[in-house]
Order: C-alpha cells, then sequence, then structure tokens
C-alpha cells in the first residue's frame, strides 16, 4: 500500500493495488483516489482540531458557520465531500447544547452531500453523566445523545474517557472510546522520576476504583486508596468526601478522574487526603470543564499540580501556575489515521510509544 497527498491539501489518498490484475485499482476511477480523509471542526474547540489536523498532516476543510439573529445555525462545507471519509470534530463544551446542535447539523450536511462515511469525533460527549436512571421518571440522556447522532447520519463515534465504558453499547454502530490514560501516565512517570516507589494512586470514589487499578499498574504496581463519599442525587454537583479508604501516610498521591466539572469532589478528596498524612496531591484528570467556582477550589484545594488534557478548550482565565494542560491531539491523530487504514485502534493503547516519539505537548 502506497500513500499519497492530494492536491488539494486536505485529503489523504490511499492507492490500493490489485496484485491479481497487477494494476493500480484507482485506475478505473480515471486517477481519482480510492479514499479521501476529510477533517471538520465546529466551532467549540477549534484550536485542538487544528493541531490534530497537523499530526495527521493535513488541512480543515473550509466550513462556513454562522448563527442567525434568532439563535439557529447555518453550516455549508466550501468544497466537496461526495465519496469521502468525513470526520467531524466538536467537543461538547459551553454551551454545549449549541456544541451538540452545531454537530448534528453538521453531520446532516454531510450525509446530504454523499460523504462515504461520516465519525463524529467528540472528545467529550455531553451529558455523559446521565448514563442511568438514579429515580423514576428520569431521562437516559446520554443515550439520547448517541441515538441523535446516529439519526443526524454518523456512521461511527469516537470519543475520549466516557464516565461510564458501556454507555458506547448506547449507540448503534462502532465506538472508538479512547484513553488519555497513556498520555497522562507518561507524564506523571516523568514527573516522579526515581520517586515512584513512594506514589500512591488515589480514586475520588469507589466507582472510579477499577481505573485506579490500572493506574496503579501502569506505575510499577504501586499502593491504591479511594476516598468513601456520599452524593445528593437530589442536588446537582454536591458531593461529600468522608474518608480515606487505604493508606497514603507520607505518599506522593496521584489523585484520578474522569473530569473535573465544579471540583468539589476533587477539592473535597485533597483536603481528605491532607488530612490523613499525604506528603503531596497531585490531580490528574482527562475533562477540564471547571465551570463555576472550579478554577479557585483548585487553587486553593492544596494540591501540587493538577494536570488536564485540552479535550475541551480552556481559556488563559481558567489557568494559573499550578495548572498543566497536555494536548489530546496525537493520541486522536493516531486514533483517526488508524480508522481510516482498517488499522487497529484497540493495538493503539498496546503500542502507544511514551511521549509519542516528540516530547511532552502542552497545550
Amino acid at each position: 500500500m502506497c500513500t499519497s497527498v492530494a492536491k488539494s491539501g486536505y485529503a489523504w489518498n490511499l492507492h490500493q493495488r490489485d496484485h491479481t490484475l497487477g494494476v493500480m485499482v484507482s485506475a478505473i476511477l480515471e486517477g481519482k483516489p480510492d479514499k479521501n480523509l476529510i477533517l471538520v471542526t465546529g466551532r467549540i474547540h477549534p484550536k485542538l482540531a487544528e493541531d490534530v489536523a497537523q499530526q495527521l498532516g493535513i488541512d480543515l476543510l473550509e466550513t462556513t458557520a454562522y448563527d442567525f439573529a434568532n439563535g439557529e445555525m447555518y453550516v455549508r462545507y466550501t468544497e466537496s465531500v461526495r465519496g469521502a471519509d468525513v470526520f467531524v470534530l466538536q467537543s461538547h463544551y459551553q454551551p454545549i447544547n449549541k456544541a451538540i446542535m452545531e454537530q448534528l447539523i453538521m453531520i446532516d450536511a454531510l450525509k446530504r452531500a454523499s460523504a462515504r462515511s461520516i465519525t463524529a469525533v467528540c472528545p467529550l460527549v455531553g451529558y455523559s453523566r446521565q448514563d442511568k436512571k438514579h429515580r423514576g421518571r428520569e431521562p437516559i440522556s446520554c443515550r439520547l445523545i448517541f441515538d441523535l447522532l446516529k439519526t443526524a447520519g454518523a456512521d461511527r463515534i469516537m470519543s475520549v474517557d466516557l464516565h461510564a465504558a458501556q454507555s458506547q453499547g448506547f449507540f448503534d454502530g462502532p465506538v472508538d472510546h479512547l484513553i488519555a490514560m497513556p498520555v497522562l501516565v507518561d507524564y506523571i512517570r516523568d514527573r516522579f522520576q526515581g520517586q515512584l516507589d513512594n506514589v500512591a494512586v488515589v480514586s475520588p470514589d469507589a466507582g472510579r476504583i477499577r481505573v485506579a487499578e490500572q493506574w496503579a499498574q501502569r506505575l510499577g504496581g504501586g499502593p491504591l486508596a479511594f476516598v468513601h463519599k456520599t452524593r445528593d442525587i437530589t442536588r446537582p454537583n454536591q458531593a461529600v468526601a468522608n474518608r480515606v479508604v487505604g493508606d497514603v501516610q507520607g505518599k506522593d498521591c496521584v489523585l484520578v478522574d474522569d473530569l473535573i466539572d465544579t471540583a468539589g469532589t476533587i477539592a473535597g478528596a485533597c483536603h481528605v487526603l491532607q488530612e490523613a498524612g499525604a506528603k503531596s496531591v497531585t490531580v490528574v484528570a482527562t475533562h477540564g470543564v471547571l465551570s463555576g467556582p472550579a478554577v479557585e477550589r483548585l487553587k486553593n484545594c492544596g494540591a501540587r499540580e493538577v494536570v488536564l488534557t485540552d479535550t475541551v478548550p480552556i481559556p488563559d482565565e481558567k489557568r494559573w501556575d499550578g495548572l498543566t494542560v497536555l494536548s489530546i491531539a496525537p493520541l486522536l491523530a493516531s486514533a483517526i489515521r488508524a480508522v481510516f487504514e482498517d488499522g487497529s485502534v484497540a493495538e493503539l493503547f498496546d503500542t502507544y510509544p511514551e511521549h509519542h516519539g516528540q516530547g511532552f505537548l502542552f497545550a
């Protein structure tokens, strides 16, 4: 198989040789490529899309998008997408409902323009925490989001660290559930070089203990702990950290979670760990939503460092000296390349090279 870059600058063209006939299959199409990869983005996180495109060695397809006076949205692609494999990148971030609707409209436009396949790349899936019913007469909103993406025309979904991995079963089609752990673990391993024997991995609640176990294994099999907490399901963003289960006395604790919203859970966990005698606490999470009082809580929780990825945009006003933001673009680009080339996304996490061969990329 040989690879070449199309003249348009935004597509990879893959020509597969038919060894039986001894000619290029694409010759049947009079020189047209067999496959085109196109990457488009909504307006929520264009910087991430640009970084992914750079990793892929392509350009973003130019898109016209604007709002009407009444709040409705308009989308149009400036070039043909007929027969192309299109990846639509949009993180479901504030304003979240507008972000979701814009991606649905973009997917619908691609379907009506005869794209060959459409992959919804959602680094953060909106409503992913509403993945089950806690009480009667409640919706399962995460299922609704997946249904809407399918109805709009998405053939496939790609996401990073779903709140509950089993949510991928809501979608009637392939779901590439990427994990940011290789990126984050690599950074933590580097930060605690020579001190890993004193690192304890901590889950902020019992529900994520499995993820914490995987972290501990990747960091050399150190001790594991979790923070017992209670939550009032009738009040959003309300949780109380009670006590630490496990020995963290004198340990450098790495507190791992999938998402930080208002930071109440994480800040409370930091205080409980310090009261239990932890030497230091480093907070690590994939999605830094950072709503409301989150920044102030994280600044004042006593954490040595807060490490996030850029699955959602983190503006300058929400950044401080103790925050580190790692780029998720190399991981997304590797997964997109694997899907486009009919490779294995699962093998990506077994072979993902340390530092991705290019040092840490900060966002």
